[in-house]
């Protein structure tokens, strides 16, 4: 199994990925997409996983493969039916992640009604960043995400304008998921997807987070 880390060291096994799609209005849009009443979630696997800071293996053969930048958050205990009130209880920390997309298998799976799974969870479909210590302050701090390549800024966003927050979050998915310590979630992704290419380099921030630096492996 593969594992994340703290900045302390600590390491932990995330059992599950639990990503949320359409959760910004304007990503919402480029994607001609319909936003709605509730999250849209999907699963990666813990196979997902690939440590931010190395070179990225993106698969070809398969048409574009997206960068998403996304805040994520790492679940500190076990808890189901959270309240949001009591959410804060179970984060252990932010990082930095990219919820690398299979766009072309994507659409495909969009167009028949079948499940996004291979083109969310292959191998390395997740990677990210050691995890900042969560302190209460950045429950609702506004935090601005954003991405660069070849120096070039292509992502953008705040975290205020997600529309269902962090603690909504964790008290929707503890609804139908029992979350586990190590679980991580991916919070959704600000306009400005687009193809990743070999050789490209990456610069991802996410405000009092982190700030990281990344290519795509040629």
């Amino acid at each position: 199994m593969k594992t994340v880390q703290l900045r302390s060291g600590e390491k932990f096994q995330p059992g599950k990925i639990i990503g949320v799609g359409r959760n910004y209005q304007k990503h919402i849009e480029e994607m001609k997409a319909q936003g709605g009443a509730e999250p849209v979630l999907f699963l990666k696997p813990n196979s997902a996983l690939h440590k931010l800071e190395s070179p990225l293996p993106v698969p070809s053969g398969f048409g574009e493969v997206h960068h998403e930048i996304e805040l994520a958050v790492l679940i500190s205990r076990a808890g189901s039916r959270i309240t949001e009130s009591n959410a804060a209880d179970y984060i252990l920390g932010y990082g930095v992640a990219l919820d690398l997309t299979l766009r072309d298998v994507q659409s495909r799976a969009k167009q028949n009604g079948l499940p996004w799974a291979v083109a969310k969870g292959f191998d390395n479909s997740c990677p990210v960043s050691v995890f900042t210590p969560f302190v209460p302050q950045l429950l609702n701090a506004d935090l601005e995400i954003a991405l660069k390549i070849n120096g070039q800024l292509r992502q953008q966003g705040r975290t205020s304008e997600m529309i269902f927050s962090v603690p909504f979050l964790i008290s929707y998915i503890s609804t139908f998921f029992s979350l586990e310590p190590g679980d991580i979630i991916l919070t959704g992704t600000p306009d400005g997807v687009g193809p990743l290419l070999p050789g490209d380099e990456l610069e991802l921030s996410i405000e009092n987070v982190g700030h990281y630096h990344t290519r795509v492996r040629s």
